[in-house]
């Protein structure tokens, strides 16, 4: 079954964007995946069709209708087991180990929030997961949308040629990747590092480990306390005493 992706939002026209282009784009033209990008506004039941509606208690802005948006949800029929999304600030920090897992899956149906947010009851009551894509605030979801599809899609079968690609990039084990280098062998008085150009595989591949261990400690200290505590031996547990 090929991997689908429903966005509910209130901007149709901002997709396929980006996901058009590049390794998502001949992907989607070929078949490898499918986009479809649903106007939530098409549920709405007033001649102005209207989504929003002020914020219960007073206070700023607007907020997305329950009723609205459980509708545009309800009329996707898609399948049980698929994922539901709400991007939201929020959320739960989208990292790469959900991303592989939602690949590996049929394809999410993501909701992109709009104006103060979204009616808390249509969250509990469609059972939307919230993910955030970091810690500050977009104008709406689509862009943050738009980041898990490209990181979603690079991993399904067939998108990117050589699938030790993916298996070498950040966050793939838990730590940053190695810096990278090409031609020309000198550049500004830069030298490429020797041990690459030494054909000594074993070698290469200890100084990349090396390189990748430290550029976490260094700019992700809490990605490298997670790898460190995943390593820590379990303590034994003490042998029951039969007095």
């Amino acid at each position: 079954m090929t991997w689908r992706a429903t966005v509910l939002t209130l901007f149709p026209e901002m997709f396929p964007g980006p996901l058009g282009l590049s390794l998502a784009g001949r992907a989607l033209a070929s078949g490898l995946w499918e986009l479809d990008a649903r106007d939530i506004r098409d549920s709405a039941t007033d001649r102005h069709r209207s989504v929003d509606d002020t914020p219960a208690g007073g206070g700023p802005g607007m907020v997305l209708r329950a009723d609205v948006l459980a509708a545009a949800i309800d009329a996707t029929a898609s399948p049980q087991d698929r994922p539901r999304l709400l991007m939201s600030p929020r959320g739960r920090p989208l990292n790469q180990s959900m991303i592989t897992e939602f690949a590996a899956g049929p394809g999410p149906l993501i909701v992109c929030g709009r104006f103060e947010g979204v009616d808390q009851r249509v969250i509990e009551a469609r059972g939307l997961e919230e993910i955030s894509v970091g810690d500050y605030v977009l104008s709406g979801g689509e862009i943050a949308a738009m980041a898990l599809l490209d990181a979603c899609v690079r991993l399904l079968p067939g998108v990117m040629g050589k699938l030790q690609s993916g298996a070498d990039e950040s966050f793939s084990d838990g730590l940053l990747e190695y810096p990278q280098y090409t031609r020309p062998q000198q550049f500004e008085g830069r030298p490429i590092p020797e041990i690459l150009l030494s054909g000594d595989h074993a070698r290469v591949a200890a100084w990349r480990q090396a390189e990748a261990k430290a550029l976490t400690q260094t700019r992700r200290p809490d990605l490298w306390a997670a790898k460190t505590r995943q390593k820590r031996p379990k303590k034994p547990k003490p042998e029951p005493w039969d007095g």
